[in-house]
C-alpha cells in the first residue's frame, strides 16, 4: 500500500481513528503472518511515529479488539508491536491484567503469550474471508 501524503494533519488523525481502515491493515498483516511495528502501522496510515499518534492508534486498536471479541474473532492489536523487542506496548498489557494475566510484560512468558495470540490471529484470518468494515 502506498502511504498517502502526510501534509494534512487532520487527514492523518482521521486515518489513525478510522477503525475500518486500521482493521483492514491488521487483517492483511494477519493473512501474511506478520506482526507490524507501531512505526510501520503509522507509516501505512500516512504519518510518522510520534507518541501522541501512537496513543491515538492504541485507542483505535482497543475499539477493534472490542469489536473482535463481540464477533467471536481473535484480537488484532497483538499484531502491533515495538520494534525493539517485538512485543506490544504497555496499554496492551494493562488490558491483559483485566483479563487475568498478571505475568511480566517482557521475557519468555510474555513472548510465549504474544506469539500464541498472534498465531491464533494468523490462522483465523488465513481461513476467513471478511469485510474489513467494522461490525456494528
Amino acid at each position: 500500500m502506498d502511504a498517502p501524503s502526510t501534509s494534512d494533519p487532520d487527514d492523518n488523525a482521521a486515518r489513525i481513528a478510522d477503525v475500518a481502515l486500521v482493521r483492514a491493515l491488521l487483517i492483511a498483516a494477519a493473512r501474511r503472518g506478520e506482526a507490524v511495528s507501531y512505526s510501520q502501522a503509522l507509516a501505512e496510515l500516512g504519518t510518522r511515529f510520534t507518541r501522541p499518534k501512537m496513543r491515538a492508534l492504541c485507542r483505535t486498536l482497543g475499539r477493534i479488539d472490542e469489536m473482535a471479541a463481540a464477533a467471536g474473532e481473535p484480537e488484532l492489536a497483538v499484531l502491533v508491536v515495538r520494534e525493539g523487542d517485538g512485543l506490544p506496548g504497555q496499554g496492551w498489557w494493562v488490558g491483559r491484567s483485566a483479563l487475568g494475566y498478571d505475568g511480566s510484560w517482557t521475557g519468555p512468558e510474555a513472548v510465549a503469550l504474544v506469539r500464541k495470540l498472534q498465531r491464533k490471529a494468523f490462522r483465523y484470518w488465513r481461513k476467513h474471508v471478511s469485510s474489513s468494515s467494522p461490525r456494528a
